[in-house]
């Protein structure tokens, strides 16, 4: 109801400013991309409810492509071919969907470095990393104790760890519990998922166990503030039951500042206890172009109490979402969604009041900081529901303001409001290129909208969610477009195109396919029965399959066709599908081998073909499959090129 009335008060309100914003002539010119001609930047925005990532080019707001993360995808068969079910797979089983909302950059010495996109996924808790030569999906790991995954995965300086923790406290130690034993049984899960510096691989190196609060979102410091990690947490009442109301008594309630250097320590000396905890860890093997999926069992745990110098609860107006570092990293700034200001903390503050003792008390053993302590500054009257913030390079703030609808910037050190611009409407986060960085592009701010009324042509009873691309290059922020997103806009990350472009995979390599059943030669094309499995080693090239006509297949077998693209030049996928398959097509690129897995329901002559175009020829790109009743005797036969 609140977003509703957000979009209609300024649906009325704001027409002046939208007319001003959308007709200055310089506008269109400032978006246009040339045909041929290259975006500045990449965007990267969640898919939310999708579960996917949806990848757009800046300034032009164009969409480039969706990248399957949590979801199974039918465009290219992610989550349905045999190589890639095992990234789905949980301690649930296999999982089909999933909530993810926040896409995060890779960084080295605090700078997005191009390398790695990760992201969370709430619903079953798990963090997922890309691969930004190939905008391929290619580890997902589970998140044991945890419920809500939401304040994740933000990563440290050198993405040494990405770090999260949970929206809802569980149960750790014993599960079954009445659930009026909150207070008692409950805990909030602090993890620090440590990266191969080289590879990527991720590995759940410890959790926290910290008093039951909702944890929601999680920034970590950089510059002189790099060894410390800051999550927003709300619900400091302990309610579990209408949080609506339960968990919005306290005038404030914290953000809670981890010293993750210390917890590795404690974590190194052997301070950490075992605890199981079952939890899946998958992974995809490039040159085998296959995931795998490992089963972990325990998790190494640190208390609190046991580790002085690791926690501390910072006071925060008033039900806490966002928590943002500024790019010196001294600054952190929160957004209170009831408060009237925006409260922005000192790290050097911070540190004299730990020095100094200056608590106002402790919770199960974290001390409380005094506000006035470590406060650097409040914004005041900034707006209506401050949530998010994110900096540009010339010493501002830029902060979305859900309840008025609007960006609001406001400089550095003096805390004081400078410019507002109206977004459309309800906005959530917002992303400034390198935002979140030591050193940001700026240039743009990008809002992430949850509600469009009167924005784009109607769509029935749900309206597309957008973006709003503005200008902060100026004194004053400027609206230059508007375009619709991939499912529900969470968070988004933007980074300059070079840096990506440099290192893109146009192809696989033939000779470095090492999947079990790669076909490498059209010659070596075949059939093999193993039992009641049928296995097809299959090429494709412009335009035909080999093998293209196959008998001996009988109802009651499993049919795995793995087929390998045998060209080698860019952009040349290959589709495949057959008949009767109840799963999706398979896209595979060049150098690939991919395997569907296909059960024959009744005896008949089945057709399979290219589903992407690939020549002129593509319409005859296309092959038979016959099967026969469950005990026949026709043997199995397959026919290879021209023989």
């Amino acid at each position: 109801m609140i977003a509703g009335m957000g979009g209609i008060l300024f649906s009325c309100q704001n027409k002046e400013s939208k007319k001003s914003a959308a007709l200055d002539s310089d506008v269109a010119s400032k978006v246009y991309v040339a045909p041929g001609k290259y975006d500045e930047f990449y965007l990267f925005t969640s898919g939310g409810f999708s579960g996917q990532i949806g990848v757009y080019g800046l300034p032009s707001g164009r969409l480039f492509k969706v990248i399957p993360v949590f979801s199974q995808n039918a465009e290219n068969g992610y989550g349905y071919s045999e190589e890639t079910k095992p990234l789905l797979q949980t301690s649930h089983g296999f999982i089909p969907w999933g909530d993810a909302h926040h896409p995060v950059l890779s960084k080295t010495n605090g700078d997005a470095d191009g390398r790695w996109l990760f992201i969370n996924e709430n619903n079953t808790p798990r963090i997922a990393r890309i691969d930004l030569r190939t905008f391929k999906t290619v580890e997902i790991i589970e998140i044991p104790n945890s419920a809500g995954n939401h304040p994740s995965p933000y990563c440290t300086e050198n993405t040494e760890y990405v770090v999260a923790g949970t929206r809802f406290s569980v149960p750790v130690k014993t599960k079954d519990v009445p659930i009026n034993s909150f207070k008692e049984t409950f805990r909030g899960a602090i993890s620090l998922v440590k990266v191969d510096k080289e590879s990527g691989k991720m590995s759940l190196a410890v959790q926290i166990l910290c008093p039951p609060f909702d944890y929601d979102k999680n920034r970590a410091g950089k510059g002189v503030s790099k060894d410390w990690t800051f999550f927003t947490c709300y619900n400091s009442e302990e309610a579990y039951n209408m949080k609506e109301i339960n968990a919005s008594q306290k005038d404030k309630d914290f953000i809670l500042a981890v010293n993750w250097k210390k917890a590795e320590e404690y974590l190194n000396s052997g301070k950490a206890q075992k605890m199981p905890a079952t939890y899946y860890h998958n992974y995809y093997e490039e040159k085998e172009h296959t995931a795998k999926s490992e089963v972990l069992k325990e998790v190494n745990v640190l208390e609190p109490k046991d580790c002085p110098g690791m926690l501390y609860y910072i006071p925060c107006p008033k039900s806490p979402h966002g928590v943002d570092v500024s790019p010196t990293g001294e600054y952190i700034a929160a957004g209170g969604k009831l408060a009237a200001v925006i409260p922005v903390y000192s790290y050097e503050k911070m540190i004299k009041a730990i020095e100094g003792q200056k608590f106002d008390g402790e919770i199960e053993g974290i001390p409380v900081l005094k506000y006035e302590e470590v406060l650097a500054g409040e914004v005041k009257n900034p707006g209506l529901g401050p949530l998010h913030t994110e900096f540009d390079e010339k010493g501002y703030g830029y902060t979305s303001m859900f309840l008025s609808s609007e960006i609001v910037k406001w400089k550095i050190g003096t805390w004081e409001v400078v410019d507002r611009i109206p977004t459309y409407y309800s906005i959530g986060h917002l992303c400034i290129p390198g935002g979140d960085s030591k050193n940001p592009f700026g240039k743009y701010v990008i809002a992430l909208n949850k509600i469009t009324k009167d924005r784009y042509l109607p769509t029935g009873p749900e309206l597309t969610q957008s973006a709003q691309l503005i200008d902060i290059s100026g004194e004053k922020m400027k609206l230059l477009l508007d375009f619709p997103t991939v499912g529900e806009p969470h968070y988004a990350q933007a980074i300059r195109a070079d840096i990506l472009t440099k290192n893109q995979v146009k192809i696989y390599k033939l000779e470095e396919n090492q999947h079990p059943y790669a076909c490498k030669n059209e010659k070596d094309a075949r059939v093999e029965r193993k039992g009641n499995e049928v296995h097809v080693y299959m090429t494709s090239i412009r335009s035909h399959f080999a093998p293209d006509n196959i008998e001996g297949v009988k109802v009651g077998d499993v049919v795995y066709f793995h087929v390998t693209n045998l060209e080698q030049d860019w952009d040349i996928p290959h589709g495949f599908s057959v008949q009767g398959a109840n799963t999706s097509e398979l896209l595979i690129m060049p150098g690939e081998t991919c395997t569907l897995k296909w059960e024959p329901k009744a005896e008949g002559v089945y057709a399979f073909y290219c589903t992407d175009f690939c020549s002129a020829l593509h319409q005859e790109m296309q092959g038979y499959i016959r099967v026969s009743p469950k005990n026949s005797n026709v043997p199995l036969t397959w026919k290879v090129g021209l023989d």
